[in-house]
């Protein structure tokens, strides 16, 4: 199906509040085709722009990517030195675009790990689109699900411990209060791309009633057209969330 007639036929559809992408396959990229492994990180970065610029286009409302876990420090350091500059850089390279744009975008993560002068950045540069009100670009960064859920705990039990709530008021909403992604919805749809069937310790809260979708397609390959498969596939899905 054409891409433009494709589009359309989302749109005509009820399109997910929200959707989460695992981006993977930067490394097999490049070693299918005999670059160094920087080479398919930097070839990614030109696959966000294309799926940041058709969520805009079709009016999805929130777009989560996996950009760096907490597992990624167990990689080489050249690497990881290349992935934070890389992801720094770009930013600085696209925030006036991405304001123009109306996009909102936020970093989600902990903060252990990078200097306080990198995670200043960061913010002082996306603050920039928090008066948008169009697409919201959440950037997960240096994120890992179980540590998100530790943090949560933490925040809920020093609470606990000053009076302020008791633990008979902790249930779902409080935790999810607590997350990262608080006052988001969560993701109806998540994509992982590369043919690996496993969440990464993404977003394992927040995925509970998600929407799966792989693809073996390499992150560097993936098109606005898989993309839209992938809307199109959930809007032909039966969602039940438990019931009959």
């Amino acid at each position: 199906m054409q891409l433009a007639k494709l589009k359309e036929q989302v749109k005509q559809q009820q399109l997910p509040n929200h959707i989460a992408i695992i981006m993977d396959g930067n490394g097999r990229w490049a070693k299918k085709h005999k670059f160094k492994r920087i080479m398919g990180h930097k070839k990614g970065v030109e696959t966000v722009r294309k799926i940041v610029e058709i969520s805009g286009e079709i009016g999805l409302k929130y777009l989560t990517l996996y950009a760096f876990s907490t597992e990624n420090w167990r990689r080489s350091k050249t690497e990881v030195d290349y992935l934070l500059k890389l992801i720094i850089e770009t930013l600085d390279k696209e925030i006036d675009e991405l304001v123009e744009k109306n996009v909102v975008i936020k970093f989600i993560g902990t903060d252990k790990g990078l200097s306080h002068s990198y995670r200043d950045k960061i913010e002082s540069t996306s603050q920039k689109s928090w008066h948008n009100d169009g697409l919201h670009l959440n950037v997960a960064m240096n994120y890992g699900g179980r540590r998100e859920l530790v943090e949560a705990v933490q925040k809920i039990g020093r609470k606990v411990k000053s009076g302020e709530i008791e633990a008979a008021d902790i249930d779902e909403k409080l935790i999810s209060a607590h997350l990262y992604t608080a006052n988001m919805p969560d993701p109806d749809l998540l994509i992982r791309t590369s043919g690996e069937y496993r969440l990464s310790n993404f977003l394992i809260w927040q995925s509970a009633y998600a929407e799966l979708w792989f693809t073996p397609v390499l992150w560097p390959d993936f098109t606005q057209k898989h993309f839209l498969e992938a809307i199109w596939d959930f809007q032909n899905r039966e969602r039940r969330f438990g019931a009959r």
